[in-house]
């Protein structure tokens, strides 16, 4: 159910017009050679979370924004956008159903050369379906 979440992510992040305008990329991984701003699943990782009827996973995906800028509220926006959209990911999936989907945390750092790094992290309970 990891990967298949995944997936999801990914495909629902990249379907938001208001997203792919800004964005030159929305991958699985940091690509190699995509000008920013870009966002990227940084990792994951899942534990059981089945009851006694069907299978089920608890998966902590992490995402991660690229951009330019040295003001601090650079990326804000966007990431209020990219908060807003995996907010709105449906809870029927091919193959499972998100039972509850919650953000954990974020961090944001400045890096060498006006770069910012923006790390969000949620928590999805699904079941199979």
């Amino acid at each position: 159910m990891e990967i298949a979440l995944r997936a999801a992510l990914i495909d629902w992040l990249s379907a938001d017009p208001a997203l792919a305008a800004q964005l030159n990329a929305i991958v699985e991984e940091a690509p190699s050679r995509t000008s920013l701003p870009w966002l990227a699943i940084a990792s994951s990782a899942s534990t059981d979370w089945s009851c006694k009827t069907m299978p089920g996973r608890e998966v902590r995906v992490a995402l991660e924004l690229h951009c330019r800028g040295d003001a601090p509220d650079t990326a804000a926006a966007l990431v209020t956008a990219i908060e807003a959209r995996v907010a709105e990911l449906s809870r029927d999936q091919a193959g499972f159903q998100v039972v509850t989907a919650q953000f954990l945390r974020a961090r944001a750092e400045q890096r060498g050369e006006s770069r910012r790094a923006v790390l969000l992290e949620y928590r999805f309970r699904l079941l199979a379906a």
